[in-house]
C-alpha cells in the first residue's frame, strides 16, 4: 500500500508538507484534454518526490451517466484524458456514476471530537420516501455498459485502470434520480459488464461503511478489482451519518489495513473527507490540510505495524 493525497489547494508548500510527512502519490483534480497540465503537475510533484498516480474529481460525465445526446462528446473527451494519462504515466483514473453528481452532505460543521467540524449527512423524511422522477437504474445500467465499451478499449491500449467510486450517499434513489453504485453485489455486476483487468473500484471505505456491510470481508470479496482506496471512517447508516477522524469511527481499522496486505492489495490509498480542526477556514469541508496530516501518520502507523505483524524480521524505513 502507498499513502496518496489530495492536495488543495495544490501550492507548492501543501505538497512539500504531503512529502515531509510520507506521502508517496498525489491525486490530481480533472486537468482537462490538455496533455501540458498533466505534464506541469507531474513535473513539480516528481521534484519533491512524489509521483502523480491518479487523477479523480470533476471529469464531466452527466451526460453519459443519463444518456443525453451529447455523450459521445463526453466520452471522447474522456478517451483523450485517459490516453494523456498513459502517455505520461498516470496509472489510475477514479470516477463515478452519481447521477446527481458528486458527493452529498446536509452539514458541513457537525461537531467531532473535540469540536472538529466533519460533514455529515441525514435523509428527510420527505427524502426516505422519494420515488423515481428521473431516471431508472436500468437505463443507468445500459449507459454503464455503453461507457465501459467505448473507454476500456482505450484504457487497455494506454494502461490505465479505472476505478468506479460508489454512491455517496449510497441510497437506492436520491434526488429523484435511481442510483445503482451501492452495494457490493452491484460492483460485482459492474466489473462483470466488461471483465477487463482495467475496469476496477475505488474502495471508498466510508462509503461502504454507510452501506452496512463489514469492511474486511468486503475488502476480501472485492480485492482482485480494487485499483485504489479512500481510507476514511463514519458512524451511523446511509440514512444518518457523519464523517469522523480515522481512529473514532465505526471501523475496525487496524483490520481493515491488514486485510489489505494479505490480499495483496498493492495500491494507492488515500485519507478522505477528514476533519477541519480548530484554526482552519471551513470553506472546502473535508479537505483541509492539517485533518490529512493526522490522517497520514496515522495510516503509516497502521501500515508499518501491519508489515512488522507479517513479517517481523522486516524492517521499515
Amino acid at each position: 500500500m502507498r499513502i496518496a493525497l489530495v492536495v488543495t489547494p495544490p501550492t507548492l508548500h501543501h505538497l512539500r508538507l504531503a512529502a515531509q510527512v510520507g506521502v508517496t502519490d498525489i491525486v490530481l483534480r480533472y486537468p482537462g484534454t490538455n496533455i501540458e497540465r498533466i505534464i506541469e503537475a507531474k513535473n513539480q510533484i516528481n521534484a519533491l518526490g512524489m509521483n502523480l498516480s491518479i487523477v479523480e474529481g470533476y471529469i464531466p460525465h452527466d451526460a453519459i451517466v443519463h444518456g443525453k445526446p451529447n455523450r459521445d462528446d463526453q466520452i471522447k473527451d474522456f478517451q483523450t484524458l485517459i490516453r494523456n494519462m498513459g502517455k505520461t504515466g498516470v496509472p489510475i483514473c477514479c470516477y463515478n456514476w452519481m447521477p446527481s453528481d458528486d458527493w452529498t452532505r446536509t452539514s458541513v460543521t457537525t461537531p467531532e471530537r473535540g469540536g472538529a467540524l466533519v460533514t455529515a449527512f441525514k435523509a428527510s423524511e420527505e427524502m426516505a420516501k422519494a420515488k423515481v422522477t428521473g431516471i431508472a437504474a436500468s437505463a443507468l445500467w445500459s449507459n454503464l455498459k455503453y461507457f465501459l465499451d467505448q473507454v476500456i478499449p482505450v484504457a487497455e491500449d494506454s494502461g490505465v485502470k479505472l476505478a468506479m467510486h460508489p454512491d455517496d450517499p449510497p441510497l437506492p434513489i436520491f434526488s429523484g434520480n435511481a442510483q445503482i453504485m451501492n452495494s457490493p453485489e452491484n460492483f460485482e455486476r459492474l466489473i462483470h459488464l466488461n471483465p477487463s483487468p482495467a475496469n476496477g473500484i475505488c474502495f471508498c471505505q466510508g462509503t461502504f461503511a454507510e452501506m452496512g456491510v463489514e469492511i474486511p470481508p468486503t475488502i476480501q470479496r472485492l480485492a482482485s478489482r480494487i485499483h485504489y482506496v479512500h481510507f476514511r471512517d463514519i458512524v451511523g447508516t446511509a440514512e444518518d451519518f457523519r464523517e469522523s477522524f480515522h481512529d473514532n469511527g465505526i471501523t475496525d481499522m487496524a483490520r481493515a489495513m491488514k486485510t489489505y496486505y494479505e490480499c495483496g492489495v498493492s495500491v494507492p490509498a488515500r485519507p478522505d473527507h477528514v476533519p477541519t480542526l480548530d484554526g482552519e477556514e471551513n470553506d472546502t469541508p473535508g479537505y483541509k490540510m492539517w485533518g490529512r496530516l493526522f490522517a497520514v501518520g496515522y495510516m503509516r502507523g497502521l501500515m508499518q505495524a501491519t508489515e512488522h505483524s507479517l513479517n517481523p524480521s522486516h524492517h521499515v524505513a
